[in-house]
This record gives C-alpha cells, sequence and structure tokens, in this order.
C-alpha cells in the first residue's frame, strides 16, 4: 500500500503534463494512498496548472496472508467491478508497478482490447525490492503486458522479455 504509492508517485514525477488526465485506482481497503495522492497532485498542481486527476477505489483482489484458494473468487469480483470502471476510462496507457489491484485491472483493459473495444498499453515496473524474483503480480503481469520493466541486472537475466532500466525509482 504505502511503498507501491510511493514507487508510482516518484514515477509521475518525471512525466510531463501531456500524461493528463490520470487516473489512479487503489484498493477500497487503502487508508494510505488517497493522501498520499492528493498531495503529490497538490504539489504537481504547482507546476502544471492543468492538472487533472481522479481516484477510483475497486475491491482489493488479494488481502495479505490471504488463501490461495479464496482469493481466486476475490480476484473474480475485482476484475467484475474494473470492467465497467476501465470501459468508461478507456486509457490509452495502464502504468503499475505491483500491488494485487493492479492484477485486476489489467485484465480488464486486455479484455476491452481483445473485444475491439479499447486497446492499452501496459507498462508494468516490477518494485525495487524484487531484486531476485517477481511478485505475484510480476510473474501474472508478465506474459500480458507490453512492458515489463525490472530494476535489477539479476531479473533481466532470468525474465528476458523484460527490460532492464537500473533503478528507475
Amino acid at each position: 500500500t504505502g511503498g507501491h504509492t510511493t514507487e508510482i508517485l516518484r514515477l509521475l514525477s518525471c512525466l510531463s503534463e501531456s500524461y493528463s488526465p490520470r487516473h489512479y485506482i487503489f484498493a477500497d481497503s487503502d487508508k494510505m494512498s488517497e493522501a498520499k495522492i492528493r498531495s503529490f497532485e497538490q504539489k504537481r498542481s504547482e507546476t502544471f496548472s492543468d492538472s487533472q486527476f481522479t481516484l477510483h477505489r475497486i475491491p482489493r483482489s488479494r488481502e495479505v496472508r490471504q488463501s490461495w484458494t479464496s482469493s481466486v473468487v476475490t480476484t473474480l469480483y475485482s476484475i467484475l467491478y474494473s470492467l465497467p470502471l476501465t470501459y468508461k476510462l478507456k486509457p490509452d496507457l495502464i502504468l503499475c508497478n505491483g500491488p494485487g489491484t493492479c492484477v485486476p485491472v489489467c485484465i480488464s483493459a486486455l479484455l476491452l482490447g481483445l473485444l475491439g473495444i479499447k486497446r492499452a498499453i501496459i507498462v508494468y515496473v516490477e518494485s525495487i525490492c524484487r531484486v531476485e524474483t517477481l511478485s505475484l503480480s510480476g510473474k501474472i503481469l508478465y506474459h500480458f503486458s507490453d512492458y515489463f520493466i525490472v530494476q535489477w541486472p539479476d531479473l533481466k537475466e532470468k525474465y528476458p522479455k523484460s527490460v532492464y532500466l537500473g533503478r528507475i525509482v
């Protein structure tokens, strides 16, 4: 929750004002991200006066220590919840970095693309703390993302489709 949000906001701080509006999607049980995003966007509006963003909450696909069996059900629920939101937003680009919430959103976007409604480019940035192995979200989205970025050379060796750019957050 806190770490992934901090990392994604560091990435977003490098983006130009042409990446607007930004739509933030986070888990409904996430208590920290909204405040961090609002603070980030407040600072950003001092530089870019026409900065636009929205906040959206979806059901968390998997809680920490949740059983694998029940997480299948909650992830499917989260995907069904994400579909109308993704359809409404019709994003050009999805930039995500590992929380379980990104999986339902990316799957929803993939479904919209398969249906010919709207194709979104999915950029997945594996967390800086993942040095030797991918996160569960990374293991899933490695196969579906357009760009899969890792921040450690060992991961690039293990996952040849990935792009190694060094430390970017």
